[in-house]
C-alpha cells in the first residue's frame, strides 16, 4: 500500500506542476546536429521581406491574420501574386488561395496545401518563403513554364485554436494548432465523404485546376530517426489504382526531389510508415490507399498527389527549408515535365478497370528491403505512468536492416454497369456531384435485372471524424426489379468510375455505407403481435421440410438461440416470402454484368 500511496503523491505533485506551467515540460529526445546549404535561403534579420516565421528565428509560426496581411503586401507589391477566396470554413473565415503567375493561358498548375492538420504547419513558413523569393527575390523563373497555386492553411479554424499542447510530439514552433477542425472532424479522412466546408472547397478547387501535381504537406508521427524530409504517394507507388501517374511519381518525382534535397544538405527518403513504432526493425508498410486521403483521392481521380511527411523530431527550421527546397525542385519538374504528366493522367482517365480491390493483408514476407535504414537507438525505463517499459531516444545514430512489409489482396468487386440511387438519398447524390462523377436521371420506369445487397451481422465501430463506421457482411441477390423515373444511374464507364465505385460499392472500406451514410437501413423492420407472427412462421415450418431442417439444427447448435423465444421468432421472420424492403438492404441497386463477388 505504501508503493502505491507514494506512487499517487508523486503523479499528483507532478500534475500539479505540470498544470501550473504555461507550457508542457521538455522531454522530446535529442535533436540531431543540422546544417545544409539550405540556410542560405533565410533572409537577414530587419530584411523588409521577412517572414514571420524567420523574424522568430522559427520558433514561431503567425497566426491566420498575420498570414493575411503579409500576403496581401506581397501582392500589392508584386504583379505575380494575388490573394483570393475559394470558400469558408465551418466558423465562417475565408479559405485563402496564392496564385503565382506570370500570365498567359493554359499553363499547368501544381497546388500545394498546408495545414490540413494545422500542427503540421511547416508547408505554411516554406510557402511563405517562395512565394516571397518568387515575387520579388528573382526565382519568378519559376513560373515561366508553370503556376503555383499555394492554399496556406486549409484548417484555419483548427489553426487558430493554437496551443503548445497541440502535437506534442512535434518540435516546434511553439505554439500549434489542432488536427481536427471546428467540429474536430479530420479533414485528411474526409475527401471521400465530403463531410465539411474547408475539402468540399479543396475538391472543388482540384475541378476547377485540374492540377499536374498536387502536393499535400504535413509533419509525421512515428519513430526517432535521422531522415528529416520524407514524402510519398498512394499506395507508396507500388499499389496505386492507377499506374501511369504513379510510375511518373516513382520514376521522376522521387529521384528529381531526393537529389534537390540531398544536395541542399537534408536526409529523404520514401516516408517509412511503421509498422510498429515500439519495434521500428518490425519493419515500414507500403499498402493501397482509399480516396478518404488527399493522396488516395488524388490516386483515385488521375491526378499525380504527394504526400510530405517531415520528420516530427527534425527542428522546425530544417523541417521548414527541406519544404522549401522540395516544393522548388517540384515546380522545376513540373514544368518540364508538363507533357509526360498530361499523358500519363490522360492514359489513367481513358482506362476502365473492371474490379475494385476492397481488402487486403500483410504479406507474410518482405516485399523488399532499406539495406541501411539510419535509425536512431533508443533505451527503455519503466513508467510510473503506465506501469510498463516506454522508450527513450538517445540520439545516437545507427542503421540497420529494414524490411518492406507489403500486401496481399485478399478480395475484389467487380463493377456492375451503373449503380442505381433512389431519388430520395439526395445527400448520396449530392455528394456524387460535388466529386464530379457523371449521373443521369431516368425520365420513365424501367424493369430492369438487378444485384441487391442484404447486411448480416452489423457493427458499429467507434465514432470519429463525424460519423459512426459500419461494418457488415454482405451477401448478393439478383431479380427483375421495378425500377422508378426519377432513380439516378450512375454508369462505370466513365472517367471518375474507379471512384463511384468506391463510394458506392458497400464492402469498400470508403463507401458511403461503410462511413455511415445510411443509418434507415440499420432500423428493424416493422413488427406484429407475436400472437399473429407465431402461427404465420407455425405454418411456414410446416411447409418447408429444408427450412424446417435448418432451424431444428440451429435450435441443436445453439443454446442461447434456443432459449430465446425473440431470437427464434426474428430468426424466422427474416426468412418470410415477404421481407421488409428497407431494414439490412442497401438501398443502391447494381445493374450487374457478372454477379459473382471475386475472392483473391
Amino acid at each position: 500500500m505504501l508503493k502505491f500511496a507514494v506512487l499517487a503523491a508523486t503523479l499528483a505533485i507532478t500534475t500539479a506542476a505540470a498544470a501550473a506551467e504555461s507550457a508542457p515540460p521538455a522531454v522530446l529526445p535529442p535533436a540531431l546536429a543540422w546544417s545544409g546549404a539550405s540556410e542560405k535561403l533565410i533572409v537577414q534579420s530587419g530584411d523588409p521581406w521577412i517572414t514571420p516565421a524567420e523574424a522568430s528565428g522559427f520558433q514561431a509560426t503567425p497566426r491566420y491574420d498575420e498570414v493575411r496581411d503579409w500576403l496581401d503586401k506581397l501582392a500589392k507589391a508584386s504583379p505575380l501574386i494575388w490573394v483570393e477566396s475559394f470558400g469558408k470554413t465551418g466558423a465562417g473565415r475565408d479559405l485563402l488561395m496564392v496564385r503565382a503567375s506570370t500570365g498567359g493561358p493554359g499553363k499547368p498548375v501544381v497546388l500545394v496545401q498546408a495545414g490540413i492538420h494545422s500542427g503540421e504547419i511547416d508547408g505554411k513558413d516554406a510557402g511563405l518563403m517562395l512565394l516571397r523569393d518568387i515575387a520579388v527575390r528573382g526565382k519568378s523563373g519559376l513560373l515561366d513554364k508553370v503556376d503555383l497555386v499555394f492554399v496556406p492553411i486549409l484548417n484555419i479554424d483548427g489553426h487558430e485554436r493554437s496551443s503548445p499542447w497541440n502535437f506534442l510530439h512535434v518540435r516546434g514552433p511553439e505554439a500549434k494548432g489542432t488536427e481536427g477542425n471546428a467540429r474536430n472532424i479530420n479533414l485528411n479522412r474526409d475527401y471521400a465523404k465530403l463531410d465539411t466546408p474547408e475539402v468540399r472547397a479543396m475538391v472543388a478547387l482540384l475541378r476547377r485546376l485540374d492540377p499536374a501535381l498536387y502536393i499535400d504537406c504535413h509533419v509525421s508521427g512515428g519513430f526517432d530517426m535521422q531522415y528529416d524530409v520524407t514524402y510519398t504517394y498512394a499506395g507508396w507507388g507500388k499499389y496505386a489504382r492507377h499506374r501511369a501517374t504513379a510510375l511518373w511519381l516513382e520514376q521522376r518525382f522521387g529521384p528529381t526531389v531526393k537529389a534537390a534535397l540531398t544536395r541542399a544538405g537534408h536526409e529523404p527518403i520514401i516516408y517509412p510508415s511503421p509498422i510498429d513504432t515500439r519495434d521500428p526493425q518490425k519493419g515500414i508498410r507500403y499498402s493501397p490507399e482509399g480516396p478518404r486521403y488527399s493522396t488516395g483521392y488524388g490516386d483515385f481521380i488521375g491526378v499525380p498527389t504527394v504526400l510530405v511527411e517531415n520528420h516530427m523530431l527534425k527542428p522546425y527550421r530544417q523541417r521548414v527549408l527541406g519544404t522549401y527546397v522540395l516544393l522548388e525542385a517540384a515546380l522545376k519538374l513540373a514544368a518540364q515535365d508538363a507533357g509526360r504528366i498530361a499523358e500519363a493522367k490522360a492514359i489513367d482517365r481513358a482506362e476502365r478497370p473492371r474490379q475494385l480491390l476492397t481488402r487486403w493483408a500483410p504479406a507474410k514476407q518482405p516485399i523488399g528491403w532499406v539495406d541501411k535504414f539510419k535509425g536512431v537507438a533508443f533505451e527503455t525505463y519503466h513508467s510510473a505512468a503506465t506501469g510498463r517499459m516506454e522508450q527513450r531516444w538517445t540520439g545516437r545514430r545507427i542503421t540497420f536492416r529494414m524490411p518492406i512489409i507489403g500486401q496481399k489482396p485478399t478480395e475484389a468487386v467487380p463493377l456492375p454497369e451503373a449503380w442505381l440511387i433512389p431519388a430520395a438519398q439526395t445527400e448520396v447524390i449530392e455528394k456524387l456531384r460535388l466529386h464530379g462523377i457523371g449521373f443521369e436521371t431516368l425520365a420513365t420506369d424501367r424493369v430492369l435485372r438487378v444485384d441487391t445487397v442484404r447486411l448480416h451481422d452489423v457493427r458499429l465501430a467507434p465514432a470519429h471524424d463525424g460519423r459512426i463506421p459500419v461494418t457488415a457482411r454482405f451477401t448478393h441477390e439478383q431479380s427483375e426489379a421495378a425500377i422508378p423515373a426519377g432513380t439516378v444511374r450512375v454508369a462505370s464507364d466513365q472517367p471518375l468510375g474507379l471512384l463511384a465505385a468506391a463510394l458506392l460499392e458497400p464492402e469498400s472500406l470508403d463507401s458511403f455505407l461503410a462511413w455511415g451514410l445510411f443509418p434507415e437501413v440499420l432500423s428493424a423492420p416493422a413488427g406484429t403481435e407475436d400472437f399473429v407472427m407465431a402461427p404465420i412462421v407455425d405454418a411456414l415450418l410446416g411447409s418447408d421440410a429444408e427450412l424446417c431442417a435448418e432451424f431444428v439444427s440451429k435450435l441443436a447448435a445453439d443454446s442461447t438461440f434456443a432459449a430465446s423465444s425473440k431470437a427464434r421468432l426474428q430468426w424466422l421472420s427474416d426468412r418470410l416470402p415477404h421481407r421488409d424492403g428497407f431494414s439490412r438492404v442497401y438501398p443502391i441497386q447494381r445493374v450487374v454484368v457478372e454477379n459473382w463477388l471475386g475472392k483473391m
